[in-house]
């Protein structure tokens, strides 16, 4: 009953063999990833797994933040670290210090991954470019003040048109210090807008070396600037994530001096065809005013105008005859019904009655009188004939008049 042991006491026994065991201390292990967790703490869990077996595995945060990729399950990778058991749980794992892809490079990984991340966001759209201005009044540089960039930048810009000032933010292109400088000479720009367009980028080198601009803070930068960024990182072949997000990329740095200066001499040249040409058009286009001109004086308007008015003439002629014909007719036909009005006027006409020996009597207030119980006696009236009033009392009224 000697051996006797507790699960605790047994489970560090076995982790002290497998910390013992200098095979164990630093190994490294090629696998599959499959259940890759990233925990809100920055530690992440997963498991490696090839055909026959399987182990689970860890990266504390301490290690994790260094990881330039985001491992994905299905990933193959290489897990360098140490073998050793988890008392808690009882099982050994792999405490990994670092995760290196099987077959591409890390960094290879990490460009493409960012590159999809950022696409889906619409960072690289069309779109979103902005046009370089064709004759800039200033031009911002983001590089080394000491890198060939520069020279080259400068040494064309002059060369084209030494009238436009170049404003240097002088800023590291390679280091872990790198991609923060350049962010900030960005926004510097933006803030100060002091520049029509930005050239941002340096001369060539490995990946490593043009890895500052594919940081996701520069990119974004670039993304955001209000002032449109030409991208001119190292060589004609290298492609950085800079040059995606960039409104237009030049292949090296002299190219992107090429791209924002313009030449003087050819906008000399160009101006000269302008002018020549403006001037040929004002001659044509007086050569053919001039035409026009002569075509209106040589005309009918101007030689006879007489033979314009003399057909209008006749027109008006023949216009007012038919005018007076057609008022004619209208004026016998009025008087046609006037003198039909007028008959029947007459016939209505109570004067036409008293000149046939009636007469009309009223009283002096007007009325009427059309019968004898209307009037009393002494009642003075007045009598209306056809020529003539008289004015009468009434003696005696009679209604009855075969009384």
């Amino acid at each position: 009953m000697n051996n006797i042991y507790t699960v605790s006491d047994l489970t560090k026994y076995i982790k002290s063999i497998f910390d013992r065991d200098a095979k164990l201390i630093s190994v490294f292990v090629k696998g599959e990833i499959s259940n890759f967790k990233s925990h809100y703490s920055g530690h992440c869990y997963f498991t490696l797994k090839d055909a026959g077996s399987q182990i689970k595995g860890v990266m504390f945060k301490s290690r994790a933040q260094f990881l330039k990729f985001e491992p994905r399950d299905g990933m193959k990778v290489v897990a360098v670290g140490q073998i050793t058991v988890f008392e808690r749980d009882g099982q050994y794992q792999l405490y990994a210090e670092q995760l290196i892809p099987d077959g591409v490079g890390e960094l290879s990984i990490a460009f493409n991954q960012l590159k999809e991340k950022l696409a889906a966001e619409g960072l690289f759209d069309d779109s979103r470019k902005k046009k370089l201005a064709l004759l800039p009044t200033a031009i911002g540089i983001v590089t080394s003040p000491t890198g060939a960039a520069l020279r080259d930048i400068i040494t064309v810009a002059k060369r084209r048109h030494p009238g436009i000032p170049l404003t240097l933010y002088p800023v590291l292109v390679q280091g872990i210090d790198a991609p923060g400088q350049i962010v900030q000479a960005i926004r510097d720009f933006n803030r100060l807008k002091n520049v029509d367009v930005l050239i941002v980028g340096r001369g060539g080198g490995s990946i490593e070396e043009l890895w500052a601009f594919n940081d996701e803070q520069v990119v974004r930068a670039i993304a955001a600037s209000h002032i449109p960024i030409v991208s001119a990182v190292g060589h004609q072949t290298d492609y950085t994530l800079a040059d995606f997000a960039a409104d237009c990329r030049a292949a090296t740095p002299s190219q992107a001096a090429e791209i924002v200066v313009p030449d003087v001499y050819e906008l000399k040249r160009y101006i000269t065809t302008l002018q020549t040409m403006l001037e040929n058009n004002i001659r044509l286009y007086i050569k053919h005013r001039r035409q026009a001109v002569c075509q209106l004086r040589d005309s009918k308007v101007f030689t006879q105008p007489e033979k314009l008015f003399a057909d209008k003439r006749q027109c008006i002629d023949s216009y007012m005859e038919r005018l007076g014909q057609s008022m004619r007719k209208i004026l016998a036909a009025k008087q046609q019904v006037l003198q039909i009005n007028t008959e029947k006027l007459a016939v209505l006409n109570p004067l036409a009655v008293l000149s046939r020996g009636y007469s009309l009597v009223r009283t002096l207030e007007g009325q009427v009188i059309t019968n004898a119980c209307q009037v009393k006696p002494d009642q003075p009236l007045e009598i209306i004939l056809h020529q003539g009033r008289l004015s009468v009392e009434v003696s005696k009224a009679k209604e009855d008049i075969h009384g």
